[in-house]
């Protein structure tokens, strides 16, 4: 099969789904204005289908242009641990055992805040949450934070221009927030072993810088969202709370899922016996996140497939700059592909400096609330917070201009 063929089927195709994701939201009105195929322009408006569709249609590509072996060959040899691990932290982090314990502690704060419970309530979800992500991993700080902010935040009565505002405050949050540990956001993951970055070494040169950025950001959020609040958003559930024992076993599965979240047969096997368990305690529990976790594990798994091919024109740009120009570049290139994939590849580059090596991952990190595809956890919260906003979608102009001022603020913060 001629590689240079398939690469650049595979770029053109990663070029349409960018392309198609930004056009979610006009597909999503087609939808009303044809109601005979409203049905087909939903399906197409879904931002968690669009690089799984796309990348089943790669795939199909390499099949005809050499049989359905090279094919096969191809899919089973990527990775998906980390969409199978965003599935399942998603569903048990989205259990209602796990949000009471949430929305208990975060009460018991708000309520002894010099402010009002519910501003207090939304900065604790904007800053506190996301930088929680650096011990409980990126994906489920960004489940737990959008379940506690869709009803204050993202609900009737906020201006549609505050909350894609709130949504790139909380995108670019999660994303630098998991840089305080070595093993909680997925860009940072993919160089930790290679350079040797341990936690120690991650507070001290990423952590701090982020933590300043994440509650600044959050900080002007709540400031501009605080004479929208309601005062009974976010309103108790009047239901029996669930009993400290479920709720403890909930935390432990949690718990054990984040430590070993890079053994799949693990962590897919303990999820297995948490569902056991919730249908053993379904009087303490509400329906689980399935349908939306199964979307983002395939969006993501997508992303995986198409950005594997990807390397041939990506290496070359992120090992041919400067520090600083590469800080910006990095910036730039985890708009249009997941930072992750980003830092990854900068790991395989041979002499990378120190400096060059902060460079690429502080800008990956900042830059990973641009858009839906910029980091893992992104998708997740678009699944959960998108019926807040208008035709029930998440425009990608929207989050790219949401995200602007709170990613200049990261960015201010790492090139200090």
């Amino acid at each position: 099969m001629p590689i240079d063929t398939v690469n650049l089927i595979a770029a053109t195709l990663f070029g349409v789904a960018l392309v198609h994701t930004f056009s979610a939201r006009q597909l999503e009105r087609l939808g009303h204005r044809f109601p005979g195929h409203e049905g087909l322009f939903h399906l197409l408006g879904e931002i968690e289908v669009v690089f799984g569709l796309w990348a089943f249609v790669l795939v199909l590509a390499i099949a005809a242009i050499d049989g359905g072996e090279t094919a096969l060959a191809y899919v089973e040899s990527r990775q998906y641990t980390e969409p199978l691990f965003v599935f399942v932290v998603m569903v048990v982090a989205a259990s209602r055992p796990v949000l009471e314990v949430m929305r208990g502690a975060t009460a018991w704060v708000a309520a002894r805040a010099p402010v009002r419970t519910q501003v207090a309530a939304v900065w604790l979800g904007l800053a506190a949450l996301p930088l929680m992500g650096s011990l409980v991993t990126e994906p489920a700080a960004m489940t737990l934070a959008a379940l506690m902010l869709a009803p204050r935040v993202f609900c009737p009565g906020i201006p549609e221009r505050l909350k894609y505002f709130a949504l790139g405050v909380l995108f670019v949050n999660v994303s630098i927030g998991g840089t305080l540990t070595s093993y909680a956001a997925p860009p940072v993951l993919m160089v930790a072993s290679a350079w040797q970055w341990d936690s120690a070494f991650m507070a001290a040169t990423f952590g701090w810088r982020a933590s300043l950025a994440v509650l600044l950001n959050a900080t002007v959020a709540t400031w501009l969202l605080r004479r929208h609040l309601a005062p009974d958003a976010g309103r108790e559930d009047t239901r029996q709370p669930v009993p400290l024992v479920v709720s403890a076993v909930h935390l432990a599965f949690l718990a054990a899922i984040v430590l070993f979240a890079h053994h799949p047969v693990v962590f897919v096997g303990l999820f297995l016996f948490f569902m056991g368990y919730t249908r053993a305690y379904e009087a303490h529990q509400d329906p689980l996140l399935l349908k939306e976790a199964l979307l983002v594990a395939f969006f993501l798994a997508g992303l995986v497939v198409l950005g594997g091919l990807q390397q041939w024109w990506l290496q070359p740009i992120v090992a041919g700059l400067e520090p600083r120009v590469l800080f910006f570049g990095a910036l730039g290139l985890t708009a249009v592909t997941d930072n992750a994939a980003l830092t990854y590849l900068g790991s395989l580059i041979e002499g990378l400096t120190e400096p060059a090596r902060y460079a690429l991952v502080a800008g990956a990190v900042a830059g990973g609330g641009l858009t839906v595809i910029a980091n893992a956890p992104n998708p997740a919260g678009v699944a959960l917070l998108r019926g807040g906003f208008a035709d029930g979608t998440i425009g990608a102009g929207g989050l790219a201009l949401g995200a602007l001022a709170p990613t200049l603020v990261a960015v201010a913060a790492f090139l200090l």
